[in-house]
């Protein structure tokens, strides 16, 4: 319990490079999706990566699909030059998982050496350990460091996971830890300390 700690007071407190190659504004339900909208406008703003990455695929599981995130990033006042679609092999399907791996190939055939990953306040602590996850999985190279998404009211009942959950934010934070601990067993996702080590590394 100590080191969950440990790990979520150092990502939601990351220490950030000047600049990154790219960032990576994890899919959301419409409720959420303003949170990583207006984070993207301040990681824009404050030349903090070159580019926004989000995902180029239709609506499905509960994510609005490409072009309705693209127009919110454009409302928020985001060059268009600045939105970069990523492409996943999945196209029935989106989740934390294929959202992680699809950008980690993405970055890697783009060269990309940094990322921000960023999520919605009560994801974004599996959202990083997924990516991590993946880069260990795919691309070793690649930095991965945490930006998180803009609070909402935590007593707000909203859907997350794919459109099918529903509670107040603050109720949806035992949900993701409950998900760290399973995909943890299934070895989708590497463990607390695995994820301290990575951050221990790459500073």
């Amino acid at each position: 319990m100590n080191n969950l700690l440990e790990l979520a007071v150092r990502i939601f407190n990351d220490t950030l490079p000047k600049s990154c190659d790219a960032a990576f504004l994890y899919s959301q339900t419409p409720q959420n999706q303003p949170s990583v909208a207006i984070a993207g406008k301040k990681i824009v703003k404050n030349n903090l990566a070159d580019k926004l990455l989000i995902m180029q695929t239709k609506a499905m599981s509960g994510y609005g699909g490409f072009q309705f995130f693209k127009d919110e990033l454009l409302e928020n006042a985001i060059p268009e030059s600045k939105i970069e679609g990523v492409r996943s092999d999945d196209d029935k399907m989106l989740h934390t998982l294929i959202e992680s791996l699809s950008v980690v190939e993405h970055c890697k055939e783009k060269n990309y050496k940094s990322l921000l990953v960023c999520a919605t306040p009560f994801h974004q602590l599996r959202a990083y350990m997924t990516a991590v996850s993946a880069t260990l999985r795919i691309y070793p190279e690649l930095k991965v460091y945490s930006y998180t998404g803009e609070p909402f009211s935590w007593t707000e009942s909203v859907v997350h996971s794919q459109g099918k959950t529903e509670g107040k934010r603050a109720e949806l934070i035992h949900g993701e830890i409950e998900r760290i601990k399973i995909y943890g067993e299934k070895g989708d996702l590497i463990s607390v300390d695995e994820t301290l080590a990575y951050l221990n590394q790459r500073a």
